[in-house]
């Protein structure tokens, strides 16, 4: 496995940020760490890279543990934080060559590196700019050059497309989709959409524990027991009916003149036809009636409500 995370357990004074997280991450992988704000994702990314301690559990990087062997470590890893930190003041290639000094790349290898990496992160029309001339997407097209700068075989991105517009967030999608094939990538992101698009598996952590850990089809198809009948109908009536109907979980309002009608997998047909049935008795005009599309930004919420 390229990353190792065992019964990682992390302190803020006596707020518990991260309760016992596990999680594995093998060679090639792009993992989505998905939550809410404040859920652990960044502290989890900290930790792995070094820059956090953990009260409890371990962390490994390519079969090292980040506390043992940090040099190490750092070493096989690239990482962009949230908030992209960069030299404003230097340009491109001359803050590219300044990190790759930092990972001891010889004078003889650092100019060809930073040209691959400037064509593979579509910075070419930009290489002889200043940082602070850029856009916000070439920034984070600046972060993720120096990421991989080393050639690391793990990259870490937290938040990588937070604040761009629609169009540069295709554009690194797309890039980090790229790289993700020939390394191991963990994306934090609480974006449903992106993690669809760029990941194979999703670890979902919801007040610093793990509530899923399974891969993008799996999460959509097969994780939830329950699902929901969106009814409409035709004015406001009495709907206590509803709920004495045989296998109803839950009924929400949804709108005007909505429900929306929770029951377990396996009752749809019944409980459908029983709808029918019972608001023709009853002379209520439904005017609308379909279940509610399974999707990820669904099982999230229903996961860390």
């Amino acid at each position: 496995m390229s990353i190792v995370v065992e019964n990682l357990t992390k302190l803020y004074g006596s707020q518990l940020a991260l309760d016992n997280v596990t999680f594995s991450v093998a060679k090639g992988e792009v993992l989505g760490l998905l939550g809410p704000n404040g859920a652990g994702k960044s502290t989890t990314m900290k930790i792995l890279t070094g820059y956090l301690l953990a009260n409890d559990g371990k962390a490994e990087i390519c079969g090292l543990n980040v506390v043992k062997h940090p040099i190490e470590t750092k070493r096989k890893t690239g990482y962009l934080p949230e908030h992209n930190p960069l030299y404003l003041d230097m340009f491109v290639r001359e803050y590219l060559e300044f990190t790759g000094g930092i990972y001891g790349i010889s004078s003889s290898t650092i100019k060809k590196r930073i040209e691959e990496l400037i064509e593979l992160t579509g910075l070419t029309a930009e290489r002889k700019k200043k940082i602070g001339q850029l856009s916000k997407g070439y920034r984070q097209r600046v972060g993720l050059a120096q990421a991989l700068i080393h050639d690391p075989e793990v990259l870490i991105l937290d938040e990588p497309t937070t604040g761009l517009d629609p169009n540069q967030i295709v554009e690194i999608r797309n890039l980090i989709k790229e790289i993700g094939k020939s390394k191991t990538v963990i994306l934090s992101t609480h974006i449903m959409q992106e993690v669809s698009a760029i990941c194979n598996r999703a670890v979902i952590i919801s007040k610093g524990k793990i509530v899923a850990d399974r891969k993008i089809e799996e999460l959509t198809s097969n994780l939830g027991s329950n699902k929901k009948l969106l009814l409409k109908f035709k004015q406001r009536y009495d709907y206590q009916w509803i709920k004495l109907l045989e296998g109803v979980l839950n009924v929400k309002s949804n709108g005007e003149n909505g429900l929306a009608v929770e029951t377990k997998l396996g009752l749809e047909d019944t409980l459908q036809a029983e709808i029918f049935t019972e608001a023709a008795k009853r002379n209520q005009i439904l005017t609308g009636i379909e279940w509610e599309e399974t999707n990820l930004e669904s099982v999230f919420q229903d996961l860390t409500r």
